[in-house]
């Protein structure tokens, strides 16, 4: 009967390919991070745009109390994050196309805000999973839930870079938004060299 257990030099070509293409995937796609919150006040005035290119990810942060008594106004803000056409982008409402992506209903979350991510990508083998196409622009906003208190209307408009063209895949980027609305976040080479030496070797 054969050992199950996992030995150095064991490992297929095939897995190691595939082990390393997702390292580097990981290291490539950049990750852009927005604070969904009442404070942020490039949601409440519907400026805030973000241009990602595929396999990049959107971090959605949900607003966080780190315990009862930091509640300035009485009730947590708990609110529903939906993904909108652009003409009930215009006005904060839920419509029937409108589809619900996260629901941020925990603000006393014990270990800090509950983030969710929304992976670019052309397409998904979720079924929840939303596809996204090059050269598109897409819209999210939120509506406060039943148990939280009302809400002022917050926007994020996301556009995925870039359009094809006959000339190839140029890619142009637009200026960053301030750090205090999004920010980005991507592997560092020196982590990525030391998982492909940790890969060769075995």
């Amino acid at each position: 009967m054969g050992s199950l257990m996992w030995t150095p030099g064991n490992l297929p070509a095939w897995k190691a390919t595939i082990f390393l293409c997702n390292i580097i995937s990981a290291a490539v796609a950049k990750r852009h991070i927005v604070y969904w919150n009442s404070t942020n006040t490039r949601l409440l005035a519907g400026d805030l745009s973000v241009q990602v290119n595929l396999n990049d990810y959107l971090d959605i942060y949900c607003p966080h109390y780190p315990n009862k008594g930091t509640v300035s106004n009485g009730q947590p803000e708990t609110l529903a994050l939906y993904l909108v056409g652009k003409a009930s982008f215009q006005g904060c409402v839920e419509t029937r196309q409108a589809i619900k992506r996260w629901e941020c209903n925990t603000p006393y979350a014990p270990f800090g805000p509950v983030r969710f991510s929304e992976k670019i990508q052309r397409f998904t083998p979720f079924s929840l999973g939303f596809e996204f196409l090059p050269g598109q622009h897409y819209y999210y906003s939120s509506l406060p839930t039943d148990e939280g208190p009302p809400l002022p209307c917050m926007k994020l408009r996301v556009t995925v870079c870039c359009e094809p063209t006959s000339e190839g895949s140029k890619q142009i980027q637009g200026t960053a938004p301030p750090r205090s609305a999004c920010s980005l976040k991507t592997t560092s080479p020196p982590l990525l060299l030391l998982l492909l030496l940790l890969l060769l070797i075995t």
